[in-house]
């Protein structure tokens, strides 16, 4: 079977990736510092402890496992954190792509699959946004992305590296069997704080932000199931290995929902109350980011099934009580 390096393969989308890449018939090697990844999430193929930081130790892995393509989600992507300690984002997001580049191209591994974001196009209110709208991040993860993309083109026109570039809105759920799930540390993302909240891991959710120019105040997402999102990068894979042109696609619904929307529907799905705080607007979110692209599904064949926000809940809430990697 061919190998696939898996940056970032021990986090949360990373592992998700792992296991669809291994029903495909590759064998994904993961490569992760374990910073906000999990051993325990490693299941489908090699692992190496790493860090994107340092060149030699990436020019080994692609050495000794020769891979046909990257598939790179290692990243710090808390847009909070991002706005307080951008350098943080700058050294690692972007001069570690770079190593990661480089060493593709001196290994002459000319496939790409990048996970990007629609931070990438900042706040732009009532604008359809699609893979040609302007990018204007508001923040340095946002930035930090953006800039990578840019390596990724500049390096296709150099020396021919092919990449499908992913840029995906809110990703919520996990997977159904229970093999890998959801689980940062600290929690920043909406759907398991707000599962916390309803088991009383902790003392209640907080909305960050209640006067956004929404019909109720708060922000609104496009929620994408993470099952979906991974059967997009490998469905990207293997448009890079049939020879085709490099492309960007959004990963996203259409359907936005706000913060409230969102602990409606977990009412319904757990049955259970969800303890709110109402706080202040948090630096660098914007108000509404939905995508309003079709082209994954008509060039890719992407089909994303189980993107509902009951079904995100009930995966997302079946791993929260049964699943969670030893800390």
């Amino acid at each position: 079977m061919a190998n696939v390096l898996v940056t970032g393969g021990a986090g949360y989308i990373g592992s998700h990736a792992c296991k669809a890449l291994a029903a495909a018939g590759f064998t994904p090697v993961t490569f992760d510092n374990l910073i906000t990844g999990w051993r325990d999430a490693v299941k489908f193929g090699p692992f190496i402890q790493g860090d994107l930081l340092n060149r030699a130790e990436i020019d080994a892995v692609f050495a000794r496992h020769t891979p046909v393509a990257v598939m790179h989600f290692a990243a710090l992507s808390q847009v909070g954190e991002s706005m307080k300690h951008p350098g943080r984002y700058w050294r690692n997001n972007v001069q570690g792509s770079l190593n990661l580049i480089e060493a593709a191209a001196s290994a002459e591994c000319g496939n790409f699959v990048f996970s990007s974001t629609c931070a990438t196009y900042g706040d732009q209110d009532n604008v359809v946004l699609d893979e040609d709208s302007d990018q204007y991040p508001i923040n340095a993860y946002g930035s930090s992305k953006r800039a990578i993309e840019d390596i990724l083109r500049d390096f296709g026109a150099a020396c021919g590296m092919k990449s499908v570039i992913f840029r995906y809105f809110n990703v919520a759920g996990a997977d159904p069997d229970g093999d890998v799930g959801e689980f940062h540390k600290p929690e920043t993302h909406l759907i398991p704080l707000m599962l916390d909240a309803i088991d009383g891991k902790r003392d209640a959710l907080t909305i960050f932000g209640t006067d956004y120019d929404t019909p109720d105040g708060t922000c609104i997402r496009d929620y994408v199931h993470v099952c979906d999102l991974v059967d997009a990068h490998v469905l990207g894979l293997r448009w890079l290995l049939d020879g085709k042109p490099s492309r960007v696609f959004n990963l996203g619904t259409g359907s936005g929902f706000s913060v409230r929307e969102v602990i409606d529907h977990s009412r319904d799905v757990t049955n259970r109350a969800v303890p709110i705080i109402e706080g202040k607007r948090r630096p660098g979110d914007c108000t509404k980011l939905v995508s309003g692209s079709t082209r994954a599904v008509a060039e890719l064949g992407w089909a994303p099934s189980r993107s509902t926000l009951p079904q995100m809940i009930s995966d997302a809430w079946r791993w929260h009580q049964t699943g969670h990697y030893n800390t």
